[in-house]
């Protein structure tokens, strides 16, 4: 299917691997030019230049911190005038609800929530202004199902959540359509890290700990950042401008609803 975005250009946060690098290569394999950050600048260097000799597209990458005031700016001068935002950071680590202090709260809430509305609030006004534009948030399905030791990250990205439902609606007529992906378990770094929690707090292995969540999920197996990108880059498409607002889950059936 061609995503009739050829040409356009895209801000990928997170991009150097896992979901975000998913979300990079599939934009780029549509003939996405991507402006594209991290905070590991080795492993942001070596996704830009596979990615142009992979697609023949443009690149150009950021080494930032995108909690941080200047590491943003510098982003964003590097992004002025995309068509598409995707957003997207490492999940806050997991525990118990009594572990956390307020300066944990106020981590996981500038990256997981405050971040990604930042970016918003500085490049959909311009996407409005010339009538099309694309934004994707990546949160995770504890959105719709909370997760009970990822305490920091239902509350952060929940909040996100609340703020894209009323936006999202508000700028659907100036033709940007923003939505958010829900991932369950792909097999990325943030995987091995519960896994490896799991397994810790259980006495088993972390390859035990992967085999029984695989286990738990209906389909079988944890989903793969190429598949979640495929998604991302349907929705950053031409074809997705009547989805405005939604909450797509990616999760293999993980998520028990009806609704």
């Amino acid at each position: 299917m061609d995503l009739g975005i050829r040409g356009r250009r895209a801000l990928v946060s997170a991009a150097s691997k896992g979901l975000g690098r998913g979300c990079a290569g599939a934009l780029a394999a549509a003939g996405v030019d991507l402006v594209i950050c991290a905070r590991g600048a080795e492993a942001l260097e070596a996704t830009a230049e596979d990615l142009r000799r992979s697609y023949g597209v443009k690149v150009t990458a950021v080494q930032a911190d995108v909690t941080l005031e200047a590491d943003r700016a510098r982003v964003l001068e590097a992004a002025a005038g995309v068509d598409i935002l995707v957003t997207n950071a490492g999940g806050p680590p997991p525990g118990l609800w009594n572990d956390w202090s307020r300066e944990d709260f106020l981590k996981a809430l500038d990256a997981n929530m405050l971040t990604p509305i930042a970016f918003m609030q500085a490049l959909v006004p311009g996407m409005a202004q010339r009538g099309w534009g694309r934004v994707v948030n990546i949160t995770s399905a504890s959105v719709r199902a909370p997760i009970d030791v990822l305490g920091l990250s239902n509350t952060a990205r929940t909040g996100l959540t609340g703020f894209v439902a009323g936006t999202a609606r508000q700028v659907a007529r100036q033709g940007v359509v923003i939505n958010n992906l829900l991932p369950g378990i792909h097999a990325t770094d943030r995987a091995v890290s519960l896994d490896q929690g799991a397994a810790k707090a259980r006495g088993i292995t972390p390859e035990e700990a992967r085999q029984a969540r695989a286990a738990s999920i209906p389909a079988g197996r944890y989903g793969t950042a190429e598949e979640f990108g495929a998604t991302c880059a349907f929705l950053c498409s031409e074809h997705a401008g009547f989805i405005i607002g939604q909450n797509i889950l990616l999760d293999g059936g993980a998520t028990n609803l009806t609704l």
